[in-house]
């Protein structure tokens, strides 16, 4: 138990150091940007005095470490700052679009993560066989392509041809949970077909490894059937890689549903950066980069401690 604690330790201060070396990397990336913010918010027309006043008024006249700090501050105590673009609190704005995009990531994952486990179990139980091939086509066709040709190409048929389901993804609060399913159905199946073939060949993979062991073997000469050895023998210890790979296609649910939300006018995360960055404001692309690289670095995280615990062999790497 000590030595699990110890490691889970460890991997928390990675963790720690690493969303700093981030939020460092952020800050110098936004400031380093072409352009003036004063000159981007007050217009053309604004005067020398005026543009004076806004970068005093900004802070911009401060040295970059002390912005640094100030801003870092502000973040670990929940003070994201004000927009600059429309004067309204970061806060608020982002933990409506955090709500919107979280919802959208877990029912892709509800819909994708069963979908590739059983997929993968399948593919392994009829290995080089028909329907194994049919499935990994199928699935790297479909990572093969970029997701704006896939969103563009179900909004075509579903949403245009067919008019089954509505082409932008709309929601709001007033909404029922069938009306809102049913306004995210295209974007929820345009993240389920990107992350599946990864999620799918990383579960095949890795129980065709278990498979080599000499416990299965024993197991099939009992004569247990082929897909009971496969979900009772070999898919339990197999689960730490694939816990893995789930943990890293959920944090890309989270973090790069950008181009998605995009597409499709979702009110997310991802549609509030694109929309701040066109606009230069900095504020915004700052607190919304370090989120995305806080829930990304969190996830991976709980993917660490979950190999740690269900594989004893991480424990003692030498």
């Amino acid at each position: 138990m000590g030595q699990i604690v110890k490691l889970v330790a460890q991997r928390i201060a990675l963790g720690l150091l690493l969303l700093l070396a981030v939020s460092v990397l952020i800050f110098a990336g936004t400031q380093i940007l072409p352009g003036d913010v004063a000159q981007s918010i007050l217009g053309q027309s604004a005067t020398p005095t005026a543009l004076a006043n806004l970068r005093e008024e900004l802070g911009l006249n401060d040295p970059a470490y002390i912005r640094y700090f100030r801003w870092l501050w502000g973040f670990l105590h929940g003070d994201l700052g004000t927009a600059l673009s429309n004067g309204q609190d970061i806060a608020d704005a982002i933990g409506r679009r955090l709500g919107n995009t979280l919802f959208l990531a877990f029912w892709a994952a509800v819909v994708a993560v069963p979908l590739a486990i059983l997929l993968g179990l399948v593919a392994v139980r009829y290995r080089n066989r028909w329907p194994d091939k049919l499935i990994s086509g199928i699935t790297l066709a479909s990572i093969s392509l970029p997701e704006f040709f896939i969103g563009y190409v179900l909004i075509f048929w579903f949403g245009v041809k067919l008019r089954w389901l509505p082409s932008v993804a709309t929601v709001y609060d007033s909404m029922t949970l069938w009306e809102k399913l049913n306004a995210i159905a295209l974007p929820v199946a345009v993240l389920t077909l990107v992350v599946l073939a990864h999620m799918m060949r990383m579960t095949r993979a890795a129980i065709l490894n278990v498979m080599q062991s000499a416990y299965i073997e024993t197991a099939e000469l009992k004569g247990l059937s082929a897909f009971n050895v496969i979900f009772r023998h070999a898919f339990p210890n197999a689960i730490s890689p694939i816990v893995n790979v789930v943990m890293i296609n959920l944090a890309y649910l989270v973090v790069g549903v950008v181009v998605v939300e995009v597409i499709f006018v979702y009110p997310g995360m991802g549609q509030y950066l694109v929309d701040h960055v066109a606009k230069r404001d900095v504020p915004v692309v700052q607190a919304t980069g370090l989120i995305f690289a806080a829930v990304y670095v969190l996830l991976n995280l709980i993917a660490d401690i979950v190999a740690i615990i269900s594989n004893p062999r991480l424990r003692h790497p030498k």
